[in-house]
């Protein structure tokens, strides 16, 4: 499942800034119910990072670090916070691969295995 993003339209996983006293997990778990609406068990440890240039209100480029973490989404809500912000779309781990833009996204979503 992936997100547009708000200022470029481009397709990427729903990501935000760490938040005060919670657990990096924890934080993209909200992070993903707030751009996508999605629920689930939220895994612990992330299976690769990323970096990328994230352009503030200011026009500051600010270099950025994102660690990503697998969810297993149990349902979609009707409503959440983003949805009027952003499209949500579900892909296949190859289309997904495709759609995004950072080459080790790209990387880590192809190598990306179900637990069992």
């Amino acid at each position: 499942m992936l997100v547009t993003s708000r200022e470029t339209g481009r397709w990427v996983i729903p990501k935000g800034w760490p938040q005060k006293r919670k657990k990096p997990h924890a934080s993209a778990a909200r992070e993903a119910r707030e751009e996508a609406g999605v629920v689930g068990k939220i895994e612990h440890h992330p299976i690769g990072s990323y970096s990328y240039e994230k352009k503030l209100k200011s026009g500051v480029l600010v270099a950025c670090e994102v660690r990503v973490f697998p969810l297993k989404v149990n349902r979609q809500k009707k409503g959440w916070a983003e949805k009027k912000e952003r499209e949500v779309r579900w892909f296949s781990r190859t289309e997904a691969s495709r759609a995004v833009g950072e080459p080790a996204l790209r990387s880590i979503i192809r190598s990306f295995r179900k637990p069992r």
